[in-house]
């Protein structure tokens, strides 16, 4: 549910304000004028709640729901229960996102944790040489080195360390506990707590009589609008940098080596690692689990399930899976076939006892 301890909703709206700013269609007869005060599952909502039908899996629960309105596809219209309105949308779940958005809009960029927001608090080491814009939030234990700058709006939560010379843009979130040492940060970005940016990576000439260490001499590059999970890592490049495109999605425990190039919009699930100087392309999506080697390509659009390991370079737009990772259609026959092998292997065991 949501606890109004944590979560703290903006001032009621009116349908007609929320249909407008999701880009919904208010059914026959929903009064435009009425209010409501926030978002709840269809489960727990109220009659001041919103909420939303996307699964048909749910469909029965909607049935029964005692929201005051739900965002629904048109084809669910008809079973929709007496006096619930209606908001109409070809793309329920993500209205409903837009709509979430506008009632809790600190949750989007990231909040201040500490609960004093405006402020550098006193508790907080920031070098006399620092740059910070305006309504900056520096929270209790926060270390900000020589030459580091903050652009305005930017939260720097408890215990995060900015080493010397990085930039952070405006509107970002740092969380608790966050390092960041040799990247500069675009504007609107949030790292969740734990995040390490900027570290060595791991580059070694191994041989005898010892692994003689390569300097790592790039940095890390975020552009605007990415969003980086709970404990994941990024190196710096060891010349090239390592690069985060625009609008990337990063979920927790992800780690990525140095001199990556990741493109705009990519999707990256959690405990997935990248190998050194591996390429990927704009709105690529790599599941849970994914392995990709150092020095390949994977380019735009392509898709890997999760837990597939990318040994090769993967085409424009393609589905791959398996290990190693092969076209998806290919993965599943070997699978199919897998599986009659086992059964026959299976029957012919039982018949010889």
């Amino acid at each position: 549910m949501t606890d109004k301890r944590f979560f703290a909703a903006r001032e009621a709206m009116s349908l007609g304000e929320i249909a407008r700013r999701i880009g919904a269609i208010l059914a026959d007869g929903v009064d435009e004028e009425r209010t409501l005060d926030g978002v709840a599952p269809l489960d727990a909502a109220g009659p001041r709640d919103l909420s939303f039908l996307d699964n048909p899996k749910y469909a029965s629960v909607f049935e029964t729901t005692r929201a005051g309105a739900c965002i629904v596809h048109p084809r669910f219209a008809e079973r929709a229960p007496r006096g619930l309105a209606l908001l109409l949308s070809e793309q329920p779940y993500r209205a409903y996102a837009v709509a979430a958005q506008l009632f809790y809009p600190e949750e989007v960029v990231g909040s201040d944790t500490y609960g004093e927001k405006g402020i550098v608090h006193s508790g907080a080491t920031v070098h006399p040489t620092a740059r910070l814009g305006d309504e900056v939030t520096v929270e209790p234990g926060a270390v900000i080195g020589a030459g580091v700058e903050v652009g305005s709006g930017t939260v720097i939560c408890a215990n995060a360390s900015l080493s010397k010379g990085c930039t952070i843009g405006k509107n970002c979130f740092i969380g608790p506990n966050t390092t960041i040492s040799h990247a500069h940060i675009g504007d609107r970005v949030m790292l969740h707590p734990g995040v390490r940016i900027g570290q060595d990576g791991f580059g070694f000439a191994m041989g005898l009589p010892r692994h003689e260490k390569v300097p790592q001499l790039g940095r890390v590059i975020i552009q605007d609008d990415v969003e980086i999970g709970a404990n994941s890592t990024i190196d710096r490049g060891a010349g090239p940098d390592t690069v985060i495109g625009e609008g990337t999605k990063i979920d927790n425990l992800v780690q990525i080596g140095h001199n990556v190039e990741i493109g705009r919009g990519c999707i990256v699930v959690s405990l997935t690692g990248i190998s050194g100087s591996a390429k990927l392309g704009d709105f690529v999506v790599l599941a849970a689990q994914v392995g990709v080697t150092g020095h390949l390509t994977i380019n735009t659009g392509a898709q890997i399930a999760a837990r597939s390991a990318v040994l090769h370079d993967v085409p424009a737009g393609q589905q791959y899976g398996g290990v190693p990772a092969k076209p998806i259609a290919e993965w599943r026959r070997e699978v199919v076939e897998l599986r009659k092998l086992g059964r026959r292997k299976k029957k012919t065991e039982s018949s010889d006892e």
